[in-house]
């Protein structure tokens, strides 16, 4: 009963926002009667959990449902959310945040304490978040202890003064701590709701948030809906009343639903956005996104013998032609890429890499001479499985990079389709050979991308691990200026190879031109449904 009562609220106030939308104007232009939004995602969402969720689309939806401290704007600079501010201790080691007069969408108080919760949540072993190393990356005292069993979850370095205080101690300055803070597995969860629901707290009509919006409808594999929270504290300034998050696998099927007029947003097909760009300059972009495309190969226990060895893991990487794959495969402005972390990323200079330089055919001859150093060639063909998640890019790739291993090396390899789930959870259990992944980076800085790869990190899939590459990271974190680690760090991947870069992202994307505040300048793509409308035609 309680749940068709809010559900009957939630339409009722969509209703009358919606109409109180057309009579009201935005930046000099009429608002459309109807504010929904609808776009197109590739998987379904993995967890509507701040502390379980892995995947970039799961963190579009999560920031619409649940709010951290701090939030991005439209060129990526944190600004106030559940926090209206906070000082600084003069060691520069511990944060205060004082928290703003907001309610979860039950109508109850967000509490200080339920920033404790959540980030003990996150840590805690019993999660088995993979996340949990992000508190590491944060520098939170004791995190590291506690996400190894040492320590209790009680000892972690955040605290409750009282209800409005939230008080944060690091090991060590950390200049990007804020900015690291609008991550979704940093965000708050009501302590009530979890105990008292179990698993079952994410559902439709039980998830309780404190973001803008609240969970309305999910229909596994095909949509997410979330409606408008009249609980959220700047509720009156937004706009959307409805994003519908839609799963389509096909990209081209996508876009054919979106000129439909179906979608609002979907991606551009792998290929597709010259032509799109010229049919529809006025839908069609193509910028910067802080995303790296590597092919992990797995070095761990449950990893072929082959992968062992760095000759053939180097081999397998110089063969792939990068430029073919950007230049007519993808077709969106990609770069070709040697390295992990973005170009774009902020303060990043990029390292110089040898095999970088080298022309396509020079690295293909050390491909092959290095091949047949590790005992492959003719009479003993190397064989290899590429596994990658559906998507009709993901497919092109890899055929791409079947062809470049048949004609330059002889190799024979095996493509295998998955399921998004299906896919990484191979992944996390090392059931795999050579695994399509993209890195999207959770904050504008180095580390977000270099982190990754130390033998600690929750998604180091390839299981690479080497003492000397942990200890650069390790000390970057103390350092004025950590570039030199970074640099060094880049180069020590260049030399194990762990995963063959490919890519640099951009976001290709189509968008209709009735739809305002989408942040083309944020490198993250970190995008809030409440910073959107949509303008009468």
């Amino acid at each position: 009963m309680k749940r068709t009562l809010l559900f009957s609220f939630l339409l009722g106030t969509s209703l009358a926002t919606a109409a109180l939308a057309a009579s009201h104007m935005k930046d000099g232009v009429a608002l459309a009667d109807e504010q929904v939004f609808t776009y197109r995602v590739l998987d379904d969402i993995k967890s509507f959990d701040p502390q379980i969720n892995t995947d970039v689309d799961g963190s579009g939806v999560l920031r619409d449902l649940f709010e951290g401290l701090f939030n991005d704007d439209a060129i990526g600079d944190q600004v106030p959310g559940a926090a209206t501010g906070y000082t600084l201790s003069e060691d520069k080691k511990t944060y205060t945040f004082t928290l703003r007069d907001a309610k979860w969408s039950n109508g109850t108080p967000v509490k200080a304490s339920d920033f404790v919760y959540a980030w003990r949540r996150l840590v805690d072993p019993a999660t088995a978040s993979e996340y949990a190393w992000y508190m590491e990356l944060m520098g939170v005292t004791n995190a590291s202890a506690v996400t190894k069993g040492e320590l209790p979850p009680e000892e972690l370095g955040v605290t409750a003064l009282d209800d409005k205080t939230l008080q944060v101690t690091i090991d060590q300055p950390l200049p990007y701590f804020i900015s690291m803070l609008t991550h979704s597995s940093t965000f708050p969860v009501s302590q009530a709701v979890v105990e008292e629901l179990g698993d079952q707290w994410t559902r439709p009509g039980n998830l309780v948030g404190n973001g803008a919006y609240v969970l309305t409808e999910y229909q596994p594999g095909e949509r997410v809906v979330r409606e408008r929270n009249p609980e959220y504290w700047n509720n009156e300034e937004t706009i959307i009343d409805k994003t519908v998050a839609l799963i389509i696998n096909d990209e081209n099927q996508a876009l054919t639903r979106y000129l439909a007029d179906e979608l609002d947003k979907t991606d551009v097909p792998a290929g597709q956005y010259p032509r799109l760009k010229a049919e529809y300059p006025e839908e069609a972009y193509s910028f910067p996104r802080s995303c790296s495309y590597i092919y992990f190969f797995n070095m761990g226990e449950n990893g072929p013998e082959y992968m062992k060895d760095v000759r053939v893991r180097k081999a397998l990487s110089y063969a792939i032609d990068r430029d073919i794959i950007v230049e007519r495969i993808l077709q969106g402005g990609q770069y070709p890429s040697y390295n992990f972390t973005h170009q774009a990323t902020a303060g990043f200079k990029l390292p110089p890499i040898e095999w970088a330089q080298w022309t396509q055919a020079e690295r293909n001859e050390k491909a092959k001479a290095l091949l047949a150093e590790a005992g492959y060639g003719k009479d003993n063909p190397l064989k290899v499985t590429i596994n990658y998640n559906t998507d009709e890019g993901h497919k092109k790739i890899a055929i791409a990079a079947s062809q470049f291993w048949k004609q330059t090396l002889g190799v024979e390899t095996e493509l295998a389709n998955y399921e998004w789930k299906v896919h990484t959870d191979k992944m996390q259990k090392g059931d795999y050979e050579i695994g399509r992944y993209a890195w999207c980076g959770d904050y504008n800085e180095a580390s977000t991308y270099l982190d990754l790869m130390t033998s600690y990190s929750g998604h180091n899939n390839a299981k690479y691990s080497d003492p000397e590459y942990d200890r650069l990271m390790a000390e970057s974190k103390t350092m004025a200026d950590p570039q030199p680690n970074y640099t060094a760090a880049e180069a020590m991947l260049a030399e194990a190879m762990p995963f063959a870069p490919i890519y640099q992202y951009t976001g290709v994307i189509m968008l209709k031109p009735e739809v305002k505040g989408w942040p083309v300048e944020n490198l993250m793509q970190n995008w809030y449904s409440r910073d959107l409308y949509i303008t009468a035609e």
